[in-house]
């Protein structure tokens, strides 16, 4: 079988650099700079400067560059004012659509020239479209996991991170970063066409969607990459019962039984 083409997409923190390692050695290109490795993933991001950019620019032109005024911090608490490469934890509107402008369209084009090409950026939930018209029959593969353990994955990063520390992330902010992405996703891109792929976290973990990502994409994968010391995140924030609705509708997609491994539940569920 031919290899096919792959963009990577899911919330960041959600195992998308995982997969990513795990076809990092399959003969993909996957950027001309890539990031080096840091404490959040210490081995590897897998993730492009410049595929970074593209999609950092797109959703900052739609995303707030301003403090958000005293009623709206008070009916929604604080809502991060996002820099530059910081916009992989914006939550835009569900109706809001991201323009593509020319230029922003041919350097796209740039980036998809270079085949197979494998291409991960959490970002790529919300601008799939502007990429949908370079990428041919590329595997859309979908990656995720519960939305606490995520929201207190992000919490970590941004605290950690050097160029996120001017932010001030909570769990409750995560859990939005989570629902905004996966709804995107399952609302208006999967609800779009294409051929898609949802997997677990935990599905790369035991190697029981090792096989799948094998057959579907035409390569072999570094089976020895997904380690159980990369999960080091911890279920925290009670979760929305209508993000548990949303981690269900998941799970059934990628053919996840979650009542097999309680370890992965979405976290504890509060009203709402």
């Amino acid at each position: 079988m031919k290899q096919r083409n792959c963009l990577i997409l899911g919330s960041g923190r959600s195992g998308t650099s995982m997969t990513a390692g795990l076809l990092a050695q399959a003969g993909y290109f996957m950027g001309e700079e890539i990031w080096p490795a840091n404490e959040g993933n210490p081995k590897g991001q897998f993730e492009d400067r410049e595929v970074n950019q593209i999609n950092d620019e797109l959703i900052a032109s739609v995303s707030a560059k301003s403090p958000p005024h005293a009623l709206r911090r008070l009916l929604f608490g604080e809502v991060p004012v996002l820099g530059d490469l910081q916009h992989w934890v914006a939550v835009l509107r569900p109706g809001v659509s991201i323009p593509c402008p020319p230029a922003m369209s041919k350097r796209i084009a740039a980036v998809t020239a270079h085949q197979p090409f494998c291409l991960k950026d959490p970002r790529l939930s919300y601008t799939l479209p502007a990429w949908r018209p370079h990428i041919g029959d590329a595997l859309l593969l979908c990656v995720f996991r519960g939305p606490s353990v995520t929201a207190s994955s992000i919490v970590r990063e941004c605290g950690s991170a050097g160029y996120m520390k001017n932010l001030a992330v909570d769990a409750r902010w995560g859990l939005k970063v989570w629902e905004a992405m996966y709804r995107r996703i399952l609302d208006v891109h999967y609800a779009q066409g294409g051929d898609w792929l949802f997997v677990h976290y935990d599905q790369l973990l035991d190697h029981s969607a090792d096989a799948e990502l094998e057959r579907r994409l035409g390569v072999r994968i570094d089976r020895g990459f997904a380690a159980a010391e990369l999960n080091r995140s911890r279920a925290g924030a009670a979760v929305p019962r209508r993000m548990v609705r949303l981690y269900e509708r998941l799970c059934k997609l990628a053919r996840y039984d979650t009542a097999a491994a309680p370890r992965s539940r979405p976290g504890p569920a509060k009203r709402g």
